[in-house]
């Protein structure tokens, strides 16, 4: 089986190298601060207690579905090695989203605490507690696969470890499904109830501790955009990886060795550039901490290609050059269509949706869904030009070049959006805590900015969704070239049945957008119901009295119970369909569904996202006092506008990144069993 290449080797230590860097952000810049006053433990206490007890019940019941699926790769014939991948996938990624979700609850009170003193101080708190879920995603990540692909190499060779490991992403694609959906679900229904009842009908501020659904609220940005946004990541992450793996070994032959080290390599130096980057996140006081957190991202990013030039170079001195710009042609993409994502969600853009709002709801939510249809077109031109030039270069392998470059940086990624809800939470807690007018405005400030750079976030997962989807796109026709023994299989959109595949798979995403919208709509009437109802039967509760008391575990009840519920159907819904497809109409027509899915979902996907953010930077802005303030017309308009974009940003867009990763690593891994199955049905059709 011969010697690992010393790629192999860098990787497991890049991967341990992100893994100690966590620990020292969690134990020497988080966890050592002041949590502040008794009040603010309690209250941190009682979101910590509300997140972790989600993420167990949740965890739960995603094991069901791993185990299921367990059983059925064993039953179906694919081999120990690939359930054993895909069982390691799956609890690598449940265990990044536990380490990260810990230290973001035990990051929010400290972070107020800071807030006391000055912005940088509680920027350097915040900060660094989400930068322990993205160097706990990446060198999980990068540690676990490659571990994995070794020990199957070393056993059975490359070409057997390279289809085994297929497995690894297929448990990080269904877990980060599970736990977008489960987690959007829970924050938006929290975030929905508790502001349409206290903002609009109330007229109570924000986080106000008489708001029977603030704690909820408060555990969904944890729950959704901490432990779901990593999920998301990790599986984009190693997704990225696998893909360059498979397609070195079906297309490159005897080059596959060096290529797959080459891709593990750019892995170890994005982890490096990564932590690099993460001292370049800071300001001084009354600084701008957008500026400081972009400044953290595009160091990574020249930090990164530099370091891609090197081992380009290094590697391949006669072709080096196609593989560099490859890899650093995908990253500029998904720089800019994150930078794309900050225009859309910010500034004229936002004032734009604010002013609509003047005139009522109506036309607040004209002008936002208007501006997220706007900034679906750059994005995907801009991911069309790095498809073009990545294959121009360097074939198939150079889009999963591409892809890994948009992904190389995942661990500043993820540290930039999990910093948000930090200052959220630290939000909430200065205002429930009663804490100076001064605190609350630093943490709006640094909860501001994280609005905009989760935008930015989100569009670095879109992106890096529709290249990965594609490399897995070509990886599946590769393996089932193989399987049919034929040379290349034909996608040909004049066949009858790769056009139904293409129908088919354009409407799916809409399906599940739709499910998951109103899985959020289900879940947020329940909450409503629940904080109208203390506030009828509680004496005193809306007034503020000293002895009336929210029951703020009622409304944490109510959103677990609906997002673990709603998360089920979405989730089977992205392995049953390809199944489905492939086995009843053949693999010819699941190539279409797979093509369709990608050209739809990417822009819907862009378009949900950026008409999200936007709109909740339009509330903000009317209540930073612009066009009447808080309590205004305008401003009831402006929520209004904010909750229809919540599942919009926070659970249906996010989740159709992973949808169509998913439905591809499903196809490629039961490649062989479909085109088995389909012989067996193939009179049918």
């Amino acid at each position: 089986m011969g010697e690992l290449p010393l790629g192999v080797m860098v990787a497991l230590g890049g991967g341990v190298l992100g893994l100690l860097f966590a620990v020292y952000l969690a134990n020497v810049k988080v966890l050592p601060q002041d949590q502040g006053n008794d009040r603010m433990k309690e209250i941190s206490g009682y979101i910590r207690e509300g997140a972790m007890a989600f993420l167990n019940r949740e965890y739960r019941n995603i094991a069901i579905f791993v185990l299921s699926m367990v059983v059925l790769l064993m039953v179906g014939g694919l081999g120990w090695q690939t359930s054993v991948a895909f069982l390691l996938g799956a609890s690598c990624s449940m265990v990044a989203g536990f380490v990260g979700m810990r230290i973001a609850t035990a990051a929010n009170a400290r972070t107020a605490a800071a807030a006391r003193t000055s912005f940088n101080d509680a920027l350097g708190v915040a900060f660094p507690g989400g930068a322990v879920m993205g160097m706990t995603v990446a060198g999980l990540g990068l540690l676990g696969l490659t571990a994995i692909l070794a020990v199957f190499w070393l056993q059975h060779g490359l070409t057997s470890a390279a289809a085994d490991i297929a497995g690894f992403s297929m448990g990080a694609s269904s877990v980060a499904l599970f736990a977008r959906v489960g987690g959007g679900i829970y924050t938006k229904a929290a975030d929905v109830g508790a502001d349409l009842v206290g903002k609009v009908e109330a007229g109570i501020p924000e986080d106000d501790p008489r708001n029977p659904g603030v704690i909820a609220d408060n555990v969904g940005d944890n729950v959704g955009d901490v432990a779901g946004l990593g999920a998301d990541l990790f599986e984009s992450f190693v997704g990225a990886i696998i893909s360059a793996i498979v397609i070195a070994v079906s297309d490159l032959g005897t080059d596959a060795n060096d290529a797959i080290s080459f891709a593990l390599l750019l892995a170890a130096v994005g982890i490096v550039a990564s932590i690099v980057g993460v001292f370049f996140v800071r300001m001084k006081e009354g600084g701008n901490p957008q500026n400081a957190l972009r400044n953290g991202t595009v160091a990574s990013g020249i930090l990164y290609g530099v370091g891609a030039a090197g081992v380009s170079f290094g590697m391949f001195p006669d072709f080096g050059m196609n593989y560099f710009l490859a890899t650093v042609g995908g990253l500029v993409a998904g720089m800019i269509v994150g930078f794309v994502a900050e225009y859309f969600t910010s500034g004229k853009s936002v004032e734009r949706i604010a002013d609509a709002s003047q005139t009522g709801s109506a036309t607040n939510i004209i002008a936002g869904f208007g501006t997220g249809m706007r900034s679906a077109v750059l994005p995907v031109v801009l991911i069309a030009l790095a498809i073009l030039l990545a294959y121009t270069l360097a074939g198939s392998f150079g889009i999963a070049l591409a892809a890994l470059g948009m992904l190389a940086t995942t661990g500043m990624t993820v540290a930039v959006d999990a910093y948000g809800p930090i200052a959220d939470n630290a939000g909430g807690i200065a205002e429930m805590a009663h804490l100076p007018p001064d605190v609350r405005r630093r943490t709006d400030s640094l909860d501001a900015a994280g609005n905009t750079t989760a935008a930015i976030g989100k569009g670095f997962a879109i992106g890096s969704a529709a290249l990965t989807a594609l490399a897995l796109f070509t990886a599946y026709k590769a393996a089932v070239s193989k399987a049919m023994g034929i040379e290349n299989l034909a996608i040909d959109v004049t066949n009858v049945y790769v056009l139904i595949g293409l129908f088919v798979g354009g409407v799916v995403p809409y399906i599940f957008a739709a499910d998951t919208m109103n899985a959020v709509g289900r879940a947020a009437m329940g909450v409503v119901n629940e904080v109208r109802r203390q506030f009828k039967e509680i004496p005193g509760l809306l007034e503020g009295k000293a002895e009336a008391k929210a029951d703020y575990a009622r409304c944490v009840d109510i959103t677990t119970k609906a997002a673990l519920k709603e998360m089920v159907v979405p989730g089977i819904m992205a392995v049953i369909i390809p199944l489905f497809m492939g086995i009843v109409f053949g693999p010819e027509t699941l190539a279409g569904v797979l093509a369709g899915s990608l050209i739809s979902g990417v822009p819907l996907a862009l378009l949900l996202a950026n008409a999200g953010g936007a709109w909740d930077n339009a509330k903000k802005h009317v209540e930073e006092g612009h066009f009447g303030g808080k309590g205004s017309e305008t401003h009831k308009a402006a929520v209004v506008g904010d909750t229809v974009g919540d599942p919009f940003k926070d659970t249906s867009g996010p989740a159709l990144n992973i949808l169509l990763k998913l439905m591809a690593i499903v196809s490629l891994v039961f490649a062989p069993l479909i085109i088995k199955l389909h012989d067996w049905v193939g009179g049918l059709f």
